[in-house]
């Protein structure tokens, strides 16, 4: 249920791919609650993708560009605010790949190139976006930004490999850059540390049916779905968490509190 929470609000949602993706979820509840948007992502996703359906649903213009490149986060910035009619009040970062998952290689057998291009993607895009959004004041008084990240920054799974570090540095950057930016004109910064959701991205991480299953098992409410997580972005773009910032924040059912559950036990004793 839709509550106008976005009400007069202008974003920019990263990362759409096609319906299973959170930020897919995250755009139609903005505009749901209100806002007008602007849907970005690399022109290879935008292939590879349906994000033209969502544009359709959203009534949003699609602005490709790579996160990656600061002439492309200009560019796409610039264009927004022009589609827009002013200023950015809220951004969802919904970006993360791991070259070295994909071509199944082991934490102990990395290969660096890989390893720099999935950081580049998943984390250092972010403080380019950031700092792109920064130089050009594109980003209104008390505006919100998020980027979606996973409790492996903080604990090891095995199979989640290299993209452990990127969510690390993603949530360190939402910290420091979220303190220059709140100096700067109260905008926050912030993470959120989601369950494993049965996206397009998380499905291609091996074992990640198990995973899943685990999660959901420990966690006393279970796996916080992707639609609710779009719920909380909302609240969190909203004027309701006006000084919330440089927080990661877990939606997670309570994954991220518990050591064991009753569940699990009784897996275990019916080995």
């Amino acid at each position: 249920m839709a509550n106008n929470l976005l009400k007069g609000k202008k974003g920019i949602v990263f990362g759409a791919l096609d319906n299973k993706s959170i930020a897919w979820k995250v755009a139609l509840e903005a505009v749901a609650n209100g806002a007008e948007i602007v849907l970005t992502n690399a022109p290879i996703a935008l292939r590879m993708g349906s994000i033209n359906e969502l544009a359709s649903q959203c009534n949003a213009k699609i602005i490709p560009a790579d996160a990656t490149s600061l002439k492309d986060l200009e560019h796409l910035f610039d264009a927004s605010m022009q589609e827009l009619n002013g200023k950015i009040d809220f951004v969802l970062h919904s970006i993360g790949m791991s070259v070295n998952v994909r071509k199944k290689r082991p934490y102990t057998d990395l290969n660096y190139d890989f390893l720099i291009k999935g950081l580049d993607v998943s984390a250092v895009s972010f403080h380019k976006m950031l700092q792109v959004a920064f130089k050009m004041d594109a980003i209104n008084d008390f505006g919100s930004i998020l980027a979606l990240t996973y409790i492996a920054a903080q604990r090891t799974f095995p199979d989640y490999n290299d993209m452990a570090e990127n969510k690390s540095y993603l949530e360190s950057i939402a910290r420091s850059f979220g303190y220059h930016y709140g100096k700067h004109n109260n905008v926050r910064v912030n993470t959120i540390s989601q369950s494993p959701t049965m996206t397009t991205a998380g499905s291609g991480v091996s074992g990640f049916d198990a995973f899943f299953e685990y999660a959901n098992s420990i966690s006393p409410m279970g796996n916080a779905s992707s639609e609710d997580c779009a719920k909380y972005c909302i609240s969190l773009f909203s004027d309701y968490t006006k000084m919330v910032t440089m927080q990661n924040l877990f939606h997670d059912g309570g994954f991220s509190s518990t050591g064991v559950s009753q569940d699990i036990i009784d897996i275990l004793q019916k080995k």
